[in-house]
């Protein structure tokens, strides 16, 4: 799952559209996939899908997903692969702060020390702190995408656990299509052969498949625990970046990335222990 999460950043990279199109056509093609694979009209009755007000949480994990990809790819296309993904890193901190402060829910003294050594391997990411530099307007873009993927997750986790795990990747992602279709649609035909297959390739593997499995994994473990397990986007997509673009990260990102990186295998070795 992370490995797939992680090749995102690549795509984003290598399609030189704008990230409207890329976050309306990945939502498109994981709309299609899902219908096809896992048959998400007919996998729970509609009243099911929105029975009990959970309608209004489908629509607003939509919007959360819509703001998520949108941003991300900006920060892709502003700030780099590295910047971007270790931005989106972040998320397992605002999921923390999200159960903590508006849930209520108990947050562990190693969890306060993770969320902190996030903080500090982010700010040592960070290129300078001038929003005119374009590294740190791409962090900034990284770090709202981090916080809209923790909201996602929290209400996954929170309201969605019921549904079939196809319907809500299906639903959310066409709430993704009809949300950017207005402002994309009359750009289609400007976009080339090459960034239709690139960005197929995005909505079906990386999407479809890579949404799912998180989706499925909420029901098996906390969405603190979840989150950082798919942190480790930036490990992958750091080394396909260095390897195929020559997108070489300086000795102070490797750190911060070092921070980040070994903060989430804490957690992940703390879990199997607790097993």
């Amino acid at each position: 799952m992370a490995v797939l999460f992680g090749f995102t950043g690549i795509l984003g990279e290598l399609i030189t559209a704008d990230a409207l199109f890329i976050t309306w056509g990945r939502a498109a093609f994981a709309v299609v996939s899902l219908a096809l694979f896992g048959r998400v009209l007919l996998a729970q009755p509609l009243d099911t899908w929105l029975g009990h007000g959970r309608w209004v949480v489908l629509l607003s994990s939509g919007v959360m997903l819509t703001i998520h990809w949108v941003t991300f790819f900006i920060s892709v296309k502003v700030g780099g692969i590295a910047i971007a993904t270790l931005g989106f890193a972040s998320f397992p901190a605002f999921i923390t702060l999200i159960e903590w402060g508006l849930l209520r829910e108990k947050v562990t003294r190693a969890e306060w020390v993770r969320l902190w050594l996030v903080s500090l391997g982010l700010l040592l990411i960070t290129p300078s702190f001038d929003l005119s530099d374009v590294g740190t307007e791409g962090l900034l873009w990284g770090l709202l995408s981090g916080a809209g993927f923790g909201v996602l997750a929290v209400l996954n986790r929170r309201y969605l656990f019921e549904v079939n795990a196809f319907a809500v990747a299906g639903l959310q992602n066409c709430i993704v299509f009809l949300l950017l279709s207005p402002w994309v649609v009359g750009s289609l035909a400007s976009i080339t052969i090459n960034n239709w297959f690139w960005v197929a390739v995005l909505g079906i593997v990386c999407t479809g498949l890579a949404h799912l499995l998180f989706v499925s994994s909420l029901r098996q473990l906390p969405a603190r625990t979840a989150g950082l397990v798919v942190a480790l986007e930036p490990i992958y997509a750091i080394a396909f970046a260095w390897w195929l673009f020559n997108q070489v990260p300086g000795p102070r990102m490797l750190l911060g990335a070092a921070v980040v990186i070994l903060t989430i295998l804490s957690a992940s070795l703390a879990l199997q222990k607790a097993r």
